[in-house]
């Protein structure tokens, strides 16, 4: 049973050949979902850019019209680390556009993937981090104005906190939000989610999932959400370059089929985007992220065979 897809070819914008974000993984990501047929139909669901209202439900007006309009302050475009051009722009809004269909695909369907989305820095008042909008929590906000959603959760398990997605949510008890993290890694300045988890250095399967796996069961328990967004960010592998822990290959793909297969159990759809990862070897990157997709699928052709 396939998992619906969502991609969009300006996922991958143009930048400077020595910059530090892997851009071009976007690219190989999508080509290695194909070749390893793992597509719904053999056709990615291809998103529309977030429009200007669905972007203000979760970021200051003046901020997203400086995005749109192409006229950001350089002292935050440096926060952000990108040079802030049209191509730049509309990546964002293609992947948080993306974002916003997976939800409503998660929700048709109980699991759908984006192949970019997780950009969990961006702030109400403005991006930082390579994180230009935050399409989770603007996906969460759209499906809130529409009444498809009251409460949701959302699971983040990049290797840094979620400081944008806590900031946008602060004080708001329909969303919890959970970042499980390297405890000195970015950002310096922590924004508390509703429950962090700081791990120390080197931290390796193990302990993670022996954490992961006290964790989110409880959080499970609360039984009022009504979908999941799943950042299954795979920079805590122990070979990235701006990770801190120790995960290997084999501990990333149990954790996404633990979050996904736990999650499902509860009868929550759950929505995955892929959070960072970061690597100069884009074979390995992708290979490395596409590790969400197939656990995903995984657990689809399961309940599939589970319902037959």
């Amino acid at each position: 049973m396939s998992v619906p897809i969502v991609h969009h070819p300006a996922y991958c914008a143009e930048l400077p050949e020595d910059h530090r974000f892997p851009m071009d993984k976007f690219r190989a990501v999508a080509s290695r979902i194909v070749e390893d047929g793992l597509l719904a139909g053999g056709k990615f669901h291809r998103p529309r850019p977030a429009p200007f209202e669905w972007v203000a439900l979760a970021h200051d007006e003046t901020y997203v019209d400086q995005v749109f309009s192409g006229n950001v302050p350089a002292e935050i475009a440096r926060e952000i680390g990108f040079p802030m051009k049209p191509d730049i722009a509309l990546r964002a809004r293609c992947a948080t556009g993306g974002t916003v269909l997976t939800g409503y695909l998660a929700m048709e369907h109980g699991l759908a993937c984006n192949t970019a989305g997780g950009s969990h820095h961006a702030r109400r008042a403005h991006g930082a981090g390579f994180c230009v909008f935050n399409d989770v929590a603007v996906a969460i906000k759209v499906m809130q104005t529409d009444g498809v959603v009251r409460r949701a959760l959302v699971i983040d398990l990049d290797v840094h906190q979620g400081d944008g997605t806590a900031d946008i949510f602060a004080g708001d008890d329909s969303v919890f939000t959970f970042s499980m993290h390297s405890a000195k890694n970015y950002p310096v300045r922590k924004v508390p989610s509703s429950l962090d988890v700081a791990l120390p250095d080197g931290h390796a399967d193990q302990p993670y999932l022996e954490q992961l796996t006290t964790i989110l069961p409880e959080l499970l328990k609360d039984g009022s959400y009504d979908i999941v967004f799943y950042n299954a960010g795979v920079d805590p592998y122990s070979g990235d370059r701006l990770g801190r822990l120790a995960l290997t290959r084999e501990g990333l793909a149990r954790r996404d089929r633990y979050v996904i297969e736990t999650v499902r159990a509860a009868g929550l759809p759950l929505a995955g985007v892929l959070g960072g990862g970061y690597s100069k070897d884009m074979d390995e990157l992708s290979d490395r992220h596409v590790s969400l997709h197939r656990a995903a699928t995984a657990v689809a052709d399961l309940s599939k065979s589970a319902i037959v």
